[in-house]
């Protein structure tokens, strides 16, 4: 399984985190569970703790699901 890239995050004055796939926004995290994110963030692969956190770590055959026959409409 490919390790995951194209992660950043950014947090903000009001203590949030609002986390990023690309251009799109994948995840706000707000109050303790911001804390415990940016405190995760130290201790491993920043790209791998922001795929964790977003729930966007489950890609391994899905993408090959979609182009099989019976999956196509």
């Amino acid at each position: 399984m490919p390790r995951p890239h194209g992660f950043t995050y950014e947090q903000r004055a009001d203590g949030s985190v609002v986390i990023a796939h690309g251009a799109r926004a994948a995840g706000t995290l707000r109050g303790p569970r911001a804390e415990r994110f940016i405190a995760e963030l130290g201790g491993g692969d920043p790209q791998l703790v922001m795929a964790r956190w977003t729930g966007d770590y489950k890609r391994g055959n899905e993408k090959a699901a979609r182009a099989h026959p019976r999956n196509r409409g």
